[in-house]
């Protein structure tokens, strides 16, 4: 399972959790604090979030001017002393304390705050109940059904698990090639321990329900390595949990094998071949747009160039890159970051997603000074995306000095090759969809049927559909114009841009997808 060998060896039970406390005391020559010596009322320290102590199991004993003394389970952490220090201005004098001590008495500073009662209604407050939760969720009927539902994802191909409470019990479903499908209900009686199962392995705060958490476990499934990204949420009946599963054997971190066109391909890479401007990928959450980026910096030389990437969370470690882990509550943010790795002498910079106007200036300062910088936003149309950053307070004559390209990226499901079946849409189908332009009148498209392959579904993974909107000049100068998305929109298919829908066509005349299924997926189009 790994982990420190004091906290190994008090799991296999050989040692106490106060035997090892001593000897890493005298180890490391730091006094250790017992459970009646910790305040009971905690010091507020600017700069540190109540989720940031619960996380990393950090309690404040005193402030004394710019000295801060502080409890910690790990005070040989030197990332987290020089976290606390940039955070709070102050100088960290570390303790050791035992890691339940220090649960224990956030746990009780959380009920103290807590004046409005428990929202989830159960009567059953205190750390006699998170005890009791955790007893629960220890026990082994309730690891077997954790293990079974989150093993499921391997034979089903899911991509998301969702825990979603109500009154009947915990409803349990999965997103299969971005559709959800029901899965299992778990029974009320065991809805609160399974989700405090999910969350004891993903290192959360189990005496919190009342905030949202995220946190992440990697696990061994059916001999798949994978890494599940948990968030929680509070609603009505309980908590929601939602774990999106990395399944590092599954990504495919090649363009050609993608479903790109070999022209939109081909004017893809000249983009990612120039030194440096801005070259975005659009696309709503879960249509790939981080795949697509990993699988552009794979094939960009890492020896030949500095490439560092600014991410949150960073989805899988690529070879010979310098990934960077955002962490909003020590203001390690999108644009800090940047800014720093600015001074680090990078050739290439990914910015996992633009999502503030001060990124999206630091981005286009980086593309105006020689780094071709890659990134992601949240636009419908490959369009939209210059639209988007005006609105951020990019100026115009910015985004055409540094914007190279933007492509707008959907995923639609694949046709099972066991089971699709050939048919005839007729001619007037054809013309209406605009089938016609791009499949011969004799020649067949395929529907979705079902089979024990794809579980009935007719379709079984997923393939891109691509927009690629190249700024050229006539572009820079409708920008430049104050043209908005439609007219530049119309302006790239004058010139040659096949949109979303229309590479869609494409997909289902070469009998890789269906009509409905492209239909359904780019019915969005618009930034209206």
């Amino acid at each position: 399972m790994g982990g420190m060998l004091g906290r190994v060896l008090v799991r296999l039970g050989l040692v106490s959790e106060g035997d090892v406390a001593q000897a890493i005391s005298k180890q490391l020559g730091i006094s250790f604090v017992s459970a009646q010596e910790l305040p009971d009322s905690m010091p507020e320290v600017e700069g540190l979030s109540p989720e940031f102590l619960r996380a990393h199991a950090i309690y404040p004993l005193r402030v004394e001017g710019l000295d801060l003394y502080v409890a910690m389970a790990v005070p040989q952490d030197a990332f987290l002393l020089k976290a606390m220090q940039l955070a709070s201005g102050c100088r960290i004098h570390p303790y050791l304390a035992l890691e339940s001590d220090i649960e224990k008495v956030l746990a009780e500073s959380v009920e103290d705050v807590s004046e409005d009662g428990d929202i989830f209604g159960d009567g059953s407050d205190g750390i006699d109940f998170i005890e009791h939760l955790k007893d629960l969720a220890s026990e082994a009927p309730v690891i077997r059904l954790v293990n079974s539902i989150v093993g499921r994802v391997i034979d089903l191909r899911a991509s998301d698990i969702h825990l979603e409470p109500f009154d009947d019990g915990l409803h349990v479903r999965y997103r299969v090639d971005g559709v959800i499908h029901h899965g299992e209900l778990v029974p009320p009686r065991l809805s609160a321990a399974v989700s405090s199962r999910v969350k004891l392995l993903a290192h959360l705060d189990i005496a919190e329900r009342r905030l949202p958490q995220d946190g992440r476990i990697k696990t061994r499934v059916k001999g798949r390595e994978l890494d599940l990204r948990v968030s929680t949420v509070p609603t009505v009946y309980g908590e929601s949990v939602v774990m999106r599963v990395l399944d590092r054997a599954s990504v495919r971190l090649n363009l050609e094998a993608m479903g790109f066109e070999s022209d939109t391909l081909l004017r893809f890479n000249e983009l990612l071949a120039r030194p440096h401007g801005i070259l975005l990928v659009t696309g709503p959450t879960g249509s790939g747009k981080t795949t697509t980026l990993y699988a552009a910096l794979s094939k960009i030389d890492s020896d030949a160039n500095k490439i560092i990437t600014v991410e949150d969370p960073v989805e899988y470690q690529l070879e010979g890159i310098n990934q960077i882990q955002v962490h909003p509550q020590i203001n390690l943010t999108f644009a800090n970051a940047l800014r720093s790795i600015l001074r680090q002498d990078p050739d290439i910079i990914m910015i996992g997603e633009m999502r503030d106007g001060e990124t999206a200036q630091i981005a286009v300062q980086s593309a105006l000074t020689g780094h071709l910088v890659l990134s992601t936003l949240h636009t419908n149309t490959a369009s939209g995306a210059v639209i988007r950053m005006q609105d951020m307070g990019v100026e115009s004559y910015l985004i055409t000095s540094s914007v190279n390209g933007v492509l707008a990226q959907r995923l639609v499901r694949s046709l099972c090759s066991h089971c699709k079946q050939p048919y005839e849409p007729g001619m007037q189908v054809r013309e209406q969809t605009g089938l016609a332009r791009f499949a011969d009148p004799d020649r067949p498209i395929y529907r979705a049927v079902g089979c024990v392959q794809c579980r009935q579904s007719g379709y079984r993974g997923r393939i891109g559909i691509h927009e690629l909107f190249v700024l050229d000049e006539s572009m820079r100068r409708a920008i430049i114009d104050g043209a908005d998305a439609n007219v530049l929109h119309s302006l790239a298919s004058k010139g040659g841009m096949l949109s979303l829908y229309e590479d869609g066509l494409r997909k289902v005349a070469a009998g890789v997808t269906t009509l409905d299924e492209v239909a359904r997926v780019t019915q969005d189009q618009t930034d209206a």
